[in-house]
């Protein structure tokens, strides 16, 4: 299980909507014979992937599976009719899938059709590489991840200019992080103070990176430099009925650039995320700013919190966001150094 757990964490930001799974098929001699992963969305699952490679070999032998095989017709067949017909002899299953149109019936499929399974072996490893999509099915939301850089003495910037806090390899680490999330998001100061273009760089993606702003006022201009950068990936603003009406030709601007408005009635930002899970954007990394971390947090919609604390000090600017601040002070957490950068990541809500 822990060499499927491998290949699932190898289609990271690969094949989303879908989950990336790792499959494992072992003979009756118990060497493995075929392995892989799930391919980009329209593709076959990990499942066929594995049993393909193993052939005729993979007859009287086990499947390792990281998340339970589909029983449905999506783009591709039913993944357990492919299990029945190649003969296998047993599936070691980690863990169950919550979509509604699995739920138990690939298990049951199975045991129907003679094949013992096995489930919950190497559960909690399994459960946390499928948190964003258990989130998306269960919640109708994407998983969110709030993110944020803090200075030795707890600012996240001046607040008046740019500053780069993180140093070469925490922003490799999060240049990777990018690479394995369908969404990234900030609020309007961080684009007013930073003018980011919130691109995925140097990396692989089977599917564009969606650039969501959240901007209740319409003070971001036509101008910003991520509106320029629409090859990279869709931008998406988020605002109110009475500012798009209040600043019309504003928004009609950056209609013509080809940014997507999104209105709601108010700022309310459950309503928002379902409307992003209803675009099939599954997970949600937000970078900031403090204001839009703390209206997340009130929400209760965060999963995870990750906090980097560098040696920066800044002496006085914007504090960090209190979620950020009480996920330091707690001392919980799973906690990694990334050269003079310390990454502290906690998780707010679980899946199991």
């Amino acid at each position: 299980m822990a060499r499927a757990a491998f290949w699932a964490g190898r289609g990271c930001g690969r094949t989303s909507p879908n989950p990336s799974v790792g499959a494992v098929v072992v003979d009756a001699d118990g060497i493995v014979v075929g392995q892989g992963t799930t391919a980009p969305a329209g593709g076959p699952h990990a499942e066929v992937v594995a049993l393909e490679a193993a052939g005729s070999r993979a007859r009287g032998g086990t499947l390792y599976v990281t998340l339970e095989p589909c029983s449905h017709t999506g783009r591709t067949g039913p993944c357990v009719e492919r299990v029945v017909a190649a003969g296998v002899r047993r599936v070691v299953v980690a863990v169950a899938d919550p979509n509604p149109r699995v739920a138990g019936r690939g298990l049951a499929f199975l045991l129907a059709h003679g094949i013992p399974v096995t489930l919950g072996v190497g559960r909690t490893d399994a459960s946390a590489q499928h948190a964003a999509f258990f989130t998306w099915v269960t919640r109708g939301r994407p998983w969110v991840v709030a993110k944020a850089a803090v200075s030795a003495d707890g600012f996240v910037g001046p607040g008046d200019r740019p500053v780069r806090l993180t140093g070469r390899i925490a922003d490799r680490y999060f240049q990777r992080q990018r690479a394995a999330i369908d969404a990234i998001a900030v609020g309007a100061g961080t684009v007013l103070v930073d003018d980011p273009r919130l691109t995925a760089r140097e990396v692989y993606r089977a599917r564009p990176l969606v650039r969501v702003v959240f901007d209740w006022r319409g003070r971001v201009p036509a101008s910003a430099r991520l509106f320029s950068t629409r090859s990279s990936g869709p931008v998406i603003m988020v605002t109110s009925t009475t500012t798009r009406e209040r600043r019309a030709a504003h928004f009609v601007a950056l209609e013509r650039l080809g940014i997507e408005i999104e209105v709601f009635e108010d700022r309310a930002l459950r309503p928002v995320l379902e409307r992003l899970g209803r675009r099939n954007i599954v997970s949600l990394l937000v970078e900031g700013g403090p204001a839009l971390h703390d209206a997340l947090a009130d929400a209760d919609v965060i999963d995870r919190v990750q906090a980097v604390v560098t040696p920066h000090v800044l002496g006085a600017g914007v504090p960090a966001a209190a979620i950020v601040r009480r996920t330091l002070a707690s001392g919980t957490g799973r906690a990694q150094v990334l050269g003079a950068d310390r990454l502290t990541e906690c998780d707010v809500h679980r899946i199991d």
